[in-house]
C-alpha cells in the first residue's frame, strides 16, 4: 500500500543545510544562465580554474561522468573561447584544458559577486561570529565529504 499523504520533511540543522544548498544550488544555476552556460559547463569551468589545466580524464572523475560527457561538454566551452586545449607534454594521447582569457575574466567577476553576495548575506554577523560560523562550515563539510566517501567505499566493497 502506497501512503500517497505522507509528507518528508527535515527541521532544525538538516533544514537548514537543505536550504542553504537549494540557495546555492539556485545562485549556480542563475550565474549559468547569465553567462549562457549550462550547469555542467560552469561546474568545469570551476574545477578546471580551481586547478590550473587539468586532463579530460581528470575532469570526468571530478563530475562523475564519462570521458564522452566531457568531450561534449569542453567541445562548447572551446566553442565559446572559454577554454583552450593544449598538447600534454608527457602523454601523447592526452591534452591539457585551460581557461582562456575569456573565462578568468567571467571567473573573476562570479567570484566578485558571490563574495560580496556572501558579505553582504553574513554582515549581521560580527568578526568573532563569522569565524565560529566559518569553522563550523568547514568543519561540517569535511565531516559530510569523509562520511560521503566512506559510504562510497563500502558500497563498491559490497558490489565486488
Amino acid at each position: 500500500m502506497v501512503d500517497e499523504g505522507r509528507t518528508y520533511r527535515l527541521d532544525r540543522i538538516p533544514a537548514a543545510a537543505v536550504r542553504f544548498a537549494r540557495a546555492l544550488d539556485r545562485n549556480r544555476e542563475r550565474i549559468a544562465a547569465e553567462e549562457g552556460l549550462s550547469a555542467s559547463e560552469l561546474r568545469a569551468l570551476f574545477y578546471i580554474g580551481e586547478h590550473l589545466r587539468v586532463t579530460p580524464k581528470q575532469l570526468a572523475t571530478h563530475m562523475h561522468v564519462t570521458t564522452g560527457a566531457v568531450t561534449f561538454i569542453t567541445r562548447r566551452l572551446v566553442e565559446l573561447q572559454m577554454l583552450s586545449r593544449s598538447d600534454h607534454p608527457d602523454d601523447r594521447r592526452s591534452l591539457f584544458l585551460e581557461l582562456t582569457p575569456r573565462a578568468h575574466a567571467a571567473m573573476d567577476r562570479i567570484h566578485a559577486e558571490f563574495d560580496e553576495m556572501i558579505r553582504a548575506s553574513t554582515a549581521q554577523l560580527d568578526d568573532q561570529q563569522l569565524e565560529q560560523f566559518t569553522a563550523s562550515l568547514e568543519s561540517v563539510a569535511t565531516a559530510i565529504a569523509e562520511r560521503t566517501a566512506l559510504a562510497a567505499a563500502a558500497r563498491s566493497v559490497a558490489t565486488l
